[in-house]
């Protein structure tokens, strides 16, 4: 219980990764403020396998990607727990498309939701936490397309690499407050936004194709998140780190052996 009496708040919290980084956080005793778009339908049930961890969920309907709306979580967070100590940040969505056809809406729509929703959380929290003279902890999600250039993906691509940029700001910034700020760049996971795109069949041989011979699992990202946000992360920040099952090396899988030296 790592993270016993801590409290938390996950973005994106209703399924796919956010859900298993509010899972894991609980699985360690912390209290999760859990967020999700307006409307989510996935959200009062998300929280309720939260709860059945035998932690306090406090689900929360707000729009992550707006100054607003992350004002709105901060606020409901503090109203009903009294306190924050850790955030996870996870509000993205993408649009695959050619860049010669991408609409220009669609790459704005991204940019605001990975990068300036990212931003204002980060920002209403580190404030808080800055006010309060507590330490804490930020975690990002990002992406390993932010440094691998993956066709149809211009705007998540763009947006999870100036994040990457934007978290190592923050981090030297930070530090004298010991605040911790870090990314986590997850490979291919499998979540229900993955399978909008792809049926089981072209997931399981998508997966194996991969160095690590599967795709990975949204609880798999959670653990790395749990721990970043743990005490036995106090002396990390500015750091990125891959839950990718070698996604990033798949290219120095299977060398013909007359071309090495």
């Amino acid at each position: 219980m790592k993270l016993k009496g801590k409290t938390a708040i996950v973005t994106g919290g209703a399924r796919g990764i956010g859900l298993g980084c509010a899972q894991a956080l609980a699985k360690e005793g912390a209290s999760i403020a859990l967020a999700d778009r307006p409307g989510s339908e996935e959200l009062e049930s998300a929280a309720g396998t939260i709860r059945a961890l035998g932690v306090d969920c406090h689900p929360i309907e707000a729009d992550a990607f707006s100054r607003e709306g992350c004002e709105a979580i901060l606020k409901a967070c503090l109203d009903h727990f009294g306190s924050l100590d850790i955030l996870v940040s996870v509000p993205a969505f993408n649009r695959r498309a050619d860049f010669l056809d991408y609409d220009p809406e669609d790459f704005a729509n991204i940019l605001n939701s990975a990068l300036l929703g990212s931003f204002h959380l980060s920002q209403l929290v580190a404030r808080h936490l800055v006010a309060k003279a507590k330490p804490g902890k930020i975690t990002f999600i990002s992406s390993v397309l932010a440094r691998i250039p993956n066709a149809r993906c211009v705007a998540y691509s763009a947006a999870k690499a100036g994040l990457n940029s934007m978290m190592q700001t923050m981090a030297i910034e930070l530090c004298e407050h010991q605040i911790n700020v870090n990314a986590i760049e997850p490979g291919w996971i499998d979540t229900p936004g993955e399978r909008q795109h792809y049926d089981d069949d072209t997931m399981a041989a998508e997966g194996r194709k991969l160095p690590w011979g599967r795709l990975g699992l949204p609880e798999e990202i959670g653990h790395a998140a749990a721990f970043l946000s743990s005490n036995e992360a106090d002396y990390i920040t500015g750091t990125i780190l891959p839950v990718d099952g070698a996604y990033r090396l798949k290219h120095c899988k299977d060398i013909p052996e007359e071309t090495t030296t």
